[in-house]
Formats: C-alpha cells, sequence, structure tokens
C-alpha cells in the first residue's frame, strides 16, 4: 500500500491581520491567505482567487514569528490539513478543512516572464 502524505506548500497574501490567542503553554494565531492562480482559456486569461484558513501553533515562548502575520504579506507556508467537524445549536453538521502552518517565511515574489520559445535546430553529420 502507498504512503499517502498530508501537506501543503502555499504562496498568497495575508488577508488580515492573525487574530492571536494565548493558551497556557501555547498559542494559536488564525489567519486567511489570498491565494490565485491564472488559467488561459484560448486567448481568454483568468485569475481565479479564494480565501484559505489558516493556523499556526507555537509554544508561548516562540510566538514572534506570528509578527510576520499582518494584513498584505506575501508568504510561504508550508504544512498539514487539519478536516474538522461540529454540530451547530440546530443539531447541524458542519465541516471545513483548515491548513496548519508548521512553518511560514516571506515569500521571493516571481516576476512573471514569457514562456522560452522553443528553437529548431537541423541536426546534421
Amino acid at each position: 500500500m502507498k504512503k499517502i502524505e498530508n501537506s501543503f506548500v502555499v504562496s498568497g497574501f495575508v488577508g488580515k491581520d492573525a487574530s492571536i490567542h494565548q493558551f497556557s503553554t501555547a498559542s494559536v494565531a488564525r489567519f486567511s491567505l489570498a491565494i490565485s492562480r491564472t488559467e488561459k482559456n484560448g486567448e481568454e486569461t483568468n485569475r481565479t482567487s479564494a480565501f484559505m484558513n489558516v493556523e499556526a501553533w507555537r509554544k508561548n515562548e516562540n510566538t514572534s514569528s506570528f509578527n510576520r502575520l499582518v494584513k498584505g504579506t506575501l508568504l510561504t507556508v508550508e504544512g498539514y490539513f487539519k478536516p474538522e467537524e461540529w454540530q451547530d445549536a440546530d443539531g447541524v453538521k458542519h465541516n471545513r478543512v483548515v491548513l496548519v502552518a508548521t512553518k511560514f517565511y516571506e515569500a521571493v515574489e516571481k516576476e512573471e516572464t514569457p514562456a522560452p520559445q522553443e528553437s529548431k535546430t537541423k541536426k546534421g553529420k
């Protein structure tokens, strides 16, 4: 049986300043990450965007990295997916997937470059 790894790496912009909650030994920062991709359909190019819910847990003495979680910061986030299920007061079941960040760091912004053109050469003797 093949091993399936639950992990991701994604880059995007922090949607708003992180909400930080401190507990007795650890703290959690919850923030949204705006991600997007460009899709080309013939001559038409569309940008599709989404906001992803991210949470990062740290021991209380290691929360200085949370200072980077401010609106507009371009980050690369690495981590795993955590499914959550709950039932509301009306008995309706809900679920969602949260991205749990094990690492996050400032991303290097890539410049858009045109696709390299293929050169055709003749092979000769």
